[in-house]
């Protein structure tokens, strides 16, 4: 990760001991069934995205925002195309950073209870795999400082730049998983047996006619967090996603900005759909949050979330979401001033958002 594009991390964030070097996302792995991919290079070019790499042998392309990194898997001879059958549009694969050799550490977790991955000959980058949420592909990336050894296999796109700005997003702050209900003690302890993830926030949300459960896992580095949900009720918004998605997965992956009001007015400009806010929800703002210093008016525009520490309503958070994207996936515009938490203020209003949209569509 470039210095510039190192988080800034907030004074609540308690790191502990990494053994194995854990230091951030390097990249989400995308793919949709056959001549459904165009719909991927579209949304990511309206999310500001610049195409820099293609493989030099595979439909691989690899968009890039800062820090952020989306391949676009259509192989049709690969693990994610055989993802994309069974799910539809999805997130095959993620990858995680190590400073520890890459080898090294998929010993550690093979060692530890890990799984292999079938297929995983075909994997979109020439790095050690090991079976994820889901059985989607974890990558687990070492020499990330130098790119031209990551995507050895890679070829810059002709005139474009390999650092582009897009519209402001940095960095991937997290991925939040749905699953099965019963599965929450599965993956917390896989997470934190293998990588020494710790949990830092768990939600208990109940909505008018459905409720669910998150547990917030975050990596030894304070970067890599991986939220996960379950849901007891069959018509909860997580058990929807489950059944649409055909299983388990990747519910939305959260990226930061520095910027969030133009980052998000950017995005719209290009169509970008996001997630609509009651306007009572801005009208009580100045009480929930005293002296947070934002601008209301263009946060209600945009239709922002905002968030303080319950202790001291200094520390703040904005973010907004959109509409599903990728089949049942969707994203997480972010921005953190001072605050490490996800939202927990606004998690109900959230909840509540998605279940009227249920109503609407009469699932509920």
């Amino acid at each position: 990760m470039n210095a510039q594009l190192k988080p800034n991390l907030g004074m609540d964030v308690t790191t502990f001991e990494n053994p194995m070097g854990i230091d951030g996302f390097e990249f989400v792995e995308f793919a949709a069934p056959e001549g459904q991919c165009g719909l991927l290079h579209t949304l990511f070019q309206k999310m500001g995205f610049t195409a820099v790499l293609k493989h030099r042998s595979r439909p691989i392309t690899v968009y890039r925002q800062g820090g952020v990194n989306f391949l676009v898997n259509e192989d049709p001879n690969s693990f994610a195309a055989q993802f994309a059958q069974q799910h539809g549009p999805c997130a095959a694969g993620f990858a995680i950073r190590f400073k520890k050799n890459a080898d090294e550490v998929r010993a550690h977790v093979m060692k530890a209870g890990g799984e292999d991955v079938e297929m995983a000959d075909t994997k979109a980058i020439d790095r050690p795999v090991v079976k994820g949420i889901g059985g989607a592909m974890l990558y687990l990336v070492d020499d990330y400082a130098d790119p031209a050894k990551v995507y050895a296999d890679f070829a810059p796109v002709p005139g474009a730049d390999q650092t582009p700005k897009g519209f402001g997003l940095t960095f991937i702050d997290h991925l939040t998983h749905n699953l099965y209900f019963g599965n929450m003690e599965k993956w917390s302890d896989y997470y934190e047996k293998l990588f020494n993830f710790r949990e830092i926030r768990y939600f208990d949300i109940k909505g008018a006619k459905t409720g669910l459960v998150s547990k917030a896992m975050t990596a030894p580095d304070g970067i890599v967090r991986i939220p996960l949900n379950e849901s007891s009720d069959p018509k909860s918004q997580i058990n929807e996603y489950l059944d649409e998605y055909k299983g388990e997965g990747i519910q939305h992956i959260a990226c930061f900005t520095d910027n969030i009001y133009e980052t998000v007015e950017a995005m719209r400009a290009q169509g970008i759909e996001f997630l609509n806010t009651p306007a009572t929800y801005f009208e009580v703002i100045d009480q929930r949050i005293p002296n947070h210093g934002e601008d209301v008016a263009r946060l209600a525009r945009n239709k922002i979330l905002i968030d303080a520490d319950s202790e001291t309503k200094q520390r703040l958070l904005l973010q907004i979401f959109t509409q599903n994207a990728i089949g049942p996936i969707f994203f997480e515009i972010i921005q953190r001033k001072g605050n490490e938490g996800f939202g927990e203020g606004n998690f109900q209003a959230l909840f509540e958002s998605i279940e009227r949209d249920q109503m609407r569509r009469g699932v509920l």
